[in-house]
């Protein structure tokens, strides 16, 4: 009997509750016969990735969990800043997945022009130096932060209204015909969004798992 392709999820940041959402999100991915979709909780992490200094404390740990596993058959790593997505990917022959690539990638299948939502001001600048050297500039209308961190954006009871909000200004103000959720967290918060707003949401963590299914069921 062959077995069953696995896909390991790892949320970089040490907040379980992030997993959760995580979990909840990719339930719709799961379907008989898939692969097996693990979420995990890197407990070596900060507790948010919310400045440079959070992104690189995550890059070597997040290199020997990926060294060290013999069972995934890919990996995504569920953070928007993408920590050690290129020194994970020397770790290993098996494909590995950033969700702030895989999300950016989705939006420019969905929309011309897309936005970005992210948790606060000050992920911004890290963001959109990540994307001007993804060369895709042309195709960004902006970024706008909920002023949140990442745990109230995770578990916040008002973290909803305020994406609507910031949605609302990046679709009707920027011109974005598409959204990106630049941080995990959100992941619970897509349907919602996208019929509030809509336009196309794109959750980069769901994103990003399916282009990891679609890479081991054809390996």
């Amino acid at each position: 009997m062959q077995r069953r392709k696995k896909i390991l999820v790892v949320n970089p940041n040490s907040n379980p509750q992030v997993t959760r959402n995580l979990t909840e999100a990719l339930q719709p991915i799961c379907f008989d016969g898939g692969p097996e979709i693990e979420c995990v909780t890197m407990a070596e992490g900060p507790f948010g990735v919310e400045t440079q200094a959070d992104l690189e404390s995550a890059t070597m740990p997040l290199r020997r969990l990926v060294a060290a596993d013999n069972s995934a058959d890919a990996f995504v790593i569920a953070c928007y800043s993408d920590p050690g997505l290129h020194v994970c990917r020397e770790a290993t022959q098996r494909p590995v997945f950033g969700i702030a690539e895989s999300g950016v990638l989705t939006a420019l299948a969905r929309g011309d022009r897309f936005g970005v939502i992210a948790v606060a001001q000050r992920s911004i600048s890290r963001h959109v130096r990540y994307l001007r050297q993804m060369n895709l500039m042309d195709r960004f209308v902006g970024e706008r932060p909920l002023d949140m961190s990442v745990a109230e954006a995770a578990a916040g009871d008002s973290t909803l209204a305020r994406m609507i909000e910031v949605g609302r200004v990046l679709k009707d103000q920027d011109g974005a015909n598409v959204v990106v959720m630049g941080c995990a967290g959100m992941s619970r918060h897509r349907a919602a969004l996208e019929d509030a707003l809509g336009v196309p949401v794109i959750d980069p963590t769901q994103a990003a798992v399916a282009m990891a299914v679609g890479t081991v069921m054809f390996q």
